[in-house]
């Protein structure tokens, strides 16, 4: 069978979206999520498309900000809700299963309002490359009946940002952000406190101008992952100096530097190699 062109492919997402009638898209502020609703705010219509993002402690307050930025910037109709997964232990236990759970209470409150509120659809952007990764979140999709619209048409990330570029989404090459709690390695307990020093130290090395970044979370330790490239200059003096002393405000006592850089869910190495 002959590859489908990034043409063919938006044509049969669209076609896609057009059936679905009304739609709430679960929206995270990356690029996928972002495509998606726009994509479903621009063939349905404002009055058929919800946009709603999830906030919770686990939520970087820098990325609901992006978020609703993007979202008023757009027009489209963009709803908050709290959701309480910090209220439920088996999140907070922290095993392979805690995306499962942290999804499940995101599909179950967009659920009822999809009911409340008389929408069809609930959507994410799940694409064609997040089958390639422990994604234990999709499960929680599947229970829910949410669509994919992009997994559905075989749209990887490229794909995607290629797209997201061409209908002029300012964050079309934005790098991936999961969630604050994808910090902290499984096994050790999320915490509203862990997450506040995760979200303090990664906004100082923002602040000093380290766009990407993850701040591991080892109790008292900070293991810092940075693009292979922005190492050296992280690790210039003056520079150290002042790094480590924002991560040490924010509340850990010791700071370490990856030297194989930052790799997007690295901490699921561990648990495949388990498996």
């Amino acid at each position: 069978m002959t590859e489908k062109t990034l043409a063919e492919k938006t044509q049969l997402l669209r076609e896609t979206i057009a059936s679905f009638g009304s739609t709430i898209v679960a929206y995270s502020g990356g690029v996928d999520s972002a495509l998606v609703s726009h994509l479903i705010h621009d063939t349905l219509g404002p009055d058929n498309a919800l946009i709603v993002t999830a906030v919770s402690d686990s939520l970087a307050e820098y990325e609901l900000e992006d978020a609703r930025r993007l979202a008023e910037d757009r027009g489209w109709n963009f709803q908050p809700i709290a959701t309480s997964e910090m209220e439920d232990e088996r999140y907070l236990r922290n095993d392979g299963a805690r995306c499962f759970f942290c999804k499940s209470e995101l599909y179950d409150r967009l659920e009822q309002l999809a009911k409340s509120a008389g929408y069809n659809v609930i959507a994410n952007g799940a694409n064609l490359d997040d089958l390639g990764d422990y994604r234990p979140g999709m499960k929680a999709a599947k229970n829910f009946a949410v669509r994919s619209p992009l997994l559905e048409v075989g749209m990887g990330k490229q794909e995607v940002r290629t797209l997201a570029h061409q209908v002029g989404l300012p964050n079309w090459n934005k790098p991936a952000q999961p969630c604050l709690s994808s910090r902290i390695p499984y096994g050790i307990h999320v915490t509203i406190d862990a997450l506040k020093m995760i979200s303090n130290a990664e906004k100082h090395l923002r602040n000093l101008g380290f766009a990407e970044c993850r701040v591991r979370h080892y109790g008292e330790t900070a293991r810092v992952e940075l693009p292979l490239d922005m190492l050296p200059i992280y690790n210039e003096s003056s520079m150290r100096s002042q790094a480590d002393a924002g991560i040490i405000a924010a509340g850990y006592r010791r700071v370490e530097i990856d030297p194989k850089g930052l790799r997007s869910g690295n901490l699921n190495e561990a648990l495949k190699s388990s498996r």
